[in-house]
This record gives C-alpha cells, structure tokens and sequence, in this order.
C-alpha cells in the first residue's frame, strides 16, 4: 500500500475521532453558557487544566504501551503481548489520585487554579465528577490506542465520535429536561468514555484481535520507556490546561473574570484545532512505527512529508475561517450579549489563531520523534510549546501590551518553537 493511502487509512480517522473529542467539550460549553452564562464559562475554563492533565497522562500511558507493543512485535513477542496488560493496570493506578482528589479536595484544586467564591459556587459539583470518572477517561486512551494500532483505525474512529455523540445528546439531557445543571454536563462526559470502550469490545472479541491481558504485576521497567515514547501526547493533551492555567491567572489581574470568559471561548475552539493536529499526529504513529521497526528510512521521510502537507492545508483554512467568522463563532457562546466579552473574545480568535500555521508542524514533528524512537527530541518540542517558550511569551508580552500581548503570546512561542525544531531535526526536517 502506497504512504498516500496508508496516511489516509489512519489519519482521517482519527482526526475525525479527536475531533469529535473536542466537539464534546465544544457542546460542554455550549449548553454551559446557556445554563450558567459568563460564569459558567469561568468555572470550565478553570477546570480545563485538570481536565487535560487527567486526559494528557491517559494519553501518554495508552498511546506511549501501544507505541512500544508496535516497536516489539516482529522481535520480541512475550514483551509485546505483555504490553496491553501493563497499560491497564498504570491507567488505573494512576487515576486513582484523581479519584482520591474529587473525594476529599475538589474546593482546594478551584482554588488552586485561581477561583472566588462565585465561581466555586459555580464549579464545585462539576470538578468532583470530572475527577471521579477519571479511571473511565484514561482508560478509554488504552482501548482505543491498541485498537488503531491492531490494524483498526476505523473502528477507533468509531468509538471515539459515539462516545462524543452519547455527550452531546446526555449533555442536553441531564442539563436543561432533568435540570442538573453543571454536575449533569460532568456526569454526561464522565460516561461517555464507557461508550468507546464497549465500541472498542467489538475488536477485543473478534477474531482478528491480537492484543491479550494477563493479570500481571505492574512494570515500572516498561512503563519509563512507554511514558519517553507518548511523551509527546502528553504535552499535546496537556498543552491547552497548561497554557489555560497561565493565561487565566494573567488575564484575572489584567481584566477579571471577563477577560477569562473570552479566553474559554477562545480555547475551546482552539482545543479543535489542536485536536486535528493531534489527530495528524497519531494518526501517522502506527505507520510510522512500523517502518522504522523494518528500517524503510525513504517510507518515513515519505510520511513526514505527507502528513506535514496535511497540517499545514488544514492550518491554513483555520486561520482563514477565524478572520471572517470569529465574530459569529463568538456569539454562539456569549448566551448573555456583552460587547465585553465579544471584543475580546473576537481579537483574541484572530491573533491566536495565526500560531497554529507554526503549531501544526511543531506537533506532527513532536509525534514523529515519538513514533520513530526519538523521545528526547519529541520531549525538547513538545515541553516548549506545551509549557516553558508559552508562558515565559505569556507573561512577557502581557507586560508590554496587556491583554493582546497575551493572544499574541501563542503565535510567538510556535515560531519560536518551530525553529527549535529545524534545529534538532537535522537530516530529518521538512
């Protein structure tokens, strides 16, 4: 099969299912800023980066175990059999300390992330599920990583956009008909993850199914070398909560609560975006992986290539629709008319946006790095755009140019992060 043909039978995919992902947390807001208003948005985006931690650690645990499953199979059976088992077991071991948080300590994490008293009031019943469902989040992660890496991509793909689909449809019901409120929106993302994983079963059970579990005793000697190979999905599903953490604390001192609210709305389309490219980025990872395994050195230049070309047309269209539609996107989510939030809301779309021209390659490259056995180089990218060039831009820029140097401040640290990688890339740059 051609690398056309074979990045098209992975990519698309699962690009579709991470966005689908992301079209959750879209609906999430949606129905949150008619139920809650301004608020409501507040208390989101607070939670986001705990939320994203929750999914960043599942993601480097699942797809990290079902990096090396695909780098051990031709030559080392028992280890790669062993695999699937080992990512269960670290899933669950590590969820339980989000468990543990959403019992005894919920008030303290808001607060933590820079919540009054309105807004815990507001956001207190939602963080507790989205904690005490986090087994169900990271596990979801596994399943569907050792699926599309079994040779399954669609059936992943099919997983991932139900578990999206039962969201948006419980989301609406537990809200507004049985009037939940935020805790029926957690209590609908928090199930939806069990949607995947019997979607998934469908693989498990069949008789083209290769992955096995074992009850064995964890393995802190595999999971070093899974955690170094899903590195990169960690920060790509971390990057958002980490860059959402900087920016409320800036934005709460430069312009209040407001100012966060457009921030949310701004970072949950931006979260789509990132989808995309996380779904480019995973996407590529079995092919990948596979060629490196067999040595095909031209077959992996080939696929960079591709799925670079890929990135950057898809980045293309999104900067495009933000500079014509940001305003009409804004208003989707701004329930209770305020010019204040629409303002800033709307610049901060057009200018953050422009990054993801950069961002696109900075995370199919990070991804690439992974999949080819490379996690030092995957890690230097991955930990400059996800946390260290971001917020140093973030507090910089905001000091010369307040709120629009905070927008400004993504598009900079993709640049900057974009000529790191031409640097460590060497014979391997696109």
């Amino acid at each position: 099969m051609s690398v056309e043909k074979q990045l098209r039978r992975y990519i698309v995919p699962n690009m579709l299912a991470m966005v689908g992902i992301s079209c959750y947390i879209l609906a999430d807001t949606f129905f949150i800023s008619c139920a809650a208003g301004a608020n409501g948005i507040t208390a989101l985006n607070l939670t986001l980066p705990i939320y994203s931690l929750i999914f960043g650690i599942g993601s480097m645990i699942g797809v990290g175990f079902a990096i090396q499953y695909t780098l051990t199979r031709g030559h080392a059976a028992a280890r790669s059999e062993a695999m699937f088992s080992y990512a269960v077991e670290w899933e669950i071991l590590f969820s339980l300390i989000f468990v543990f948080m959403g019992i005894l300590c919920p008030d303290k994490a808001l607060r933590l992330m820079g919540a009054d008293e309105e807004i815990l009031a507001t956001g207190r019943a939602y963080l507790r599920i989205v904690l005490l469902f986090a087994p169900c989040f990271m596990l979801n992660y596994t399943f569907t990583s050792f699926v599309r890496n079994d040779h399954a991509p669609k059936l992943a793909m099919a997983a991932t956009l139900s578990s999206s689909l039962f969201n948006i449809l419980f989301d609406y019901l537990f809200m507004f008909p049985l009037g939940m409120g935020m805790a029926g929106a957690a209590l609908a993302t928090g199930l939806s993850p069990l949607v995947s994983v019997l979607v998934c079963m469908a693989h498990y059970l069949s008789d083209r199914n290769t992955i096995v579990f074992h009850l064995l005793p964890p393995s802190i000697h595999c999971l070093f070398p899974a955690c170094q190979a899903g590195i990169a999905s960690l920060i790509g599903e971390t990057a958002g909560g980490l860059t959402t953490t900087a920016f409320n604390y800036i934005l709460l001192g430069l312009s209040g609560n407001t100012a966060v609210a457009a921030y949310g709305i701004v970072a949950n389309f931006a979260l789509v975006a990132t989808a995309i490219f996380n779904g480019i980025a995973q996407g590529q990872q079995p092919i990948l992986s596979e060629r490196y395994a067999k040595g095909d050195r031209d077959g992996i230049r080939k696929v960079l290539k591709h799925s670079t070309q890929i990135a950057l047309g898809i980045a293309a269209c999104l900067v495009l629709c933000t500079l014509v539609f940001s305003g009409v996107l804004t208003d989707i989510f701004n329930s209770e008319g305020s010019v204040e939030l629409k303002q800033y809301a709307t610049q901060g779309m057009r200018i953050y946006f422009a990054g993801f021209l950069f961002a696109a390659i900075n995370i199919v490259k990070a991804g690439y790095f992974s999949a080819t056995d490379a996690p030092g180089k995957s890690f230097v990218i991955a930990m400059s755009r996800g946390l260290v060039s971001i917020t140093v831009f973030a507090f910089v820029l905001s000091r010369i140019s307040g709120v629009t140097g905070v927008w400004l401040s993504f598009p900079a640290a993709e640049l900057f992060t974009w000529l790191l990688a031409r640097g460590i890339a060497g014979g391997t740059d696109s």
